[in-house]
């Protein structure tokens, strides 16, 4: 086993404040940015100050736990309401985000006669202060476990390739589709892993070259147009991702060019794993069809370290996700277990035996 560098901490509670690493800076410079509530955390998310499913939930959870101290005693709920309709607006695919904010209002509710004096709101802001250090915590140990239910399947012959970023940056901590890699290396298996850059936004090549550096896990970063080339010359014996947003069906939705990635995998026999914490399993969901995907704006696309790249007044199209079907799917790992054929009864389990797990927890 090779010593592992360091951990990465993405999300950071200190003194009532929230502190979120600026994804945007990196490689280049760690920056903190701080949050003193739910319209500054909000603004966070929607600039990718933070990015990934899990991260924005625990992101959230914090942000709505730090503005509950400004609750009014007397509206509570509707300060409650009005927090919660500014960061669920923040980004609409990462399912994450709205489970995250449905725990604190069950503590709200939980709260009962309390609110509607100081000590009641300072007792709820006690109260959704401890919840979203429950949401921080339990993610990084459901990632450890996903990681570790993952890492048998990826084999030491052949690469291992990943599509944008989901690592510890993604997370609260450890990371989903990385936490699988990082599990795998950690056991001492051995294997190249090929990230994609992930344009526009260039996620691979910022951030998961970034992370798997600071873990000494070597990585060879190829444009996204290289993806068929490299399965073609059968070097990738493997495709493990993220995802911010599971439907009942075992349909995907990811970081845009995961589809193609897919296509391209069923086309070689590669198997395509897909690295899924039951949090972000929407089993309200039936199928991809079902979930809305963010459009972002077309400088994420035209310009390039603050330069115009695209010919100016060029039409953009610039959704942030795709949706993979069920049938391109090998297999769902999540902190459960891995899940494989008959993804609609197996997500349901999954998500039962997770929610037991957090119940015998408590």
């Amino acid at each position: 086993m090779t010593a592992m560098a360091a951990e990465i901490r993405p999300i950071i509670w200190r003194k009532g404040r929230l502190l979120l690493l600026d994804q945007r800076k990196l490689p280049a410079h760690e920056v903190w940015v701080e949050c003193r509530g739910a319209r500054s955390t909000a603004r966070a998310i929607r600039s990718m100050v933070v990015r990934g499913a899990p991260a924005i939930g625990v992101a959230a959870a914090y942000g709505m736990a730090a503005e509950a101290a400004r609750f009014r005693p007397a509206r509570i709920r509707q300060d409650f309401e009005r927090a919660a309709g500014l960061l669920l607006a923040a980004r609409p695919t990462a399912v994450n985000l709205a489970w995250a904010l449905d725990r604190m209002g069950a503590v709200l509710v939980a709260a009962g006669s309390a609110p509607g004096s100081a000590a009641g709101r300072d007792r709820v802001a006690r109260l959704m202060r401890a919840e979203a250090a429950a949401i921080h915590h339990e993610d990084v140990a459901s990632n450890r476990r996903l990681g570790e239910h993952g890492a048998p399947l990826l084999v030491r012959a052949g690469g291992v390739m990943t599509h944008c970023n989901a690592g510890a940056l993604a997370t609260a901590g450890y990371g989903t589709a990385l936490g699988v890699i990082r599990s795998a290396w950690e056991r001492g298996t051995r294997f190249d892993v090929f990230a994609t850059e992930t344009r526009p936004y260039l996620q691979g090549a910022r951030l998961t070259a970034w992370e798997l550096t600071k873990l000494r896990i070597p990585v060879t970063l190829l444009t996204d147009s290289g993806v068929g080339s490299l399965m073609q010359g059968g070097r990738v014996a493997a495709v493990v991702v993220g995802t911010d947003r599971t439907a009942a069906n075992g349909d995907v939705a990811n970081k845009v060019g995961t589809y193609p990635i897919a296509v391209l995998a069923k086309r070689h026999g590669v198997p395509f794993y897909v690295a899924a914490p039951t949090a972000s399993i929407d089993l309200g969901c039936s199928s991809g069809s079902d979930i809305p995907i963010e459009q972002r704006e077309a400088a994420e696309v035209t310009r390039l370290a603050g330069r115009e790249i695209a010919t100016p007044g060029v039409r953009v199209l610039n959704p942030a996700f795709d949706v993979t079907p069920a049938e391109l799917v090998t297999a769902i790992i999540t902190e459960a277990g891995v899940v494989k054929d008959n993804f609609k009864a197996g997500l349901a389990r999954a998500v039962k035996r997770a929610q037991g797990a957090r119940r015998a927890g408590r």
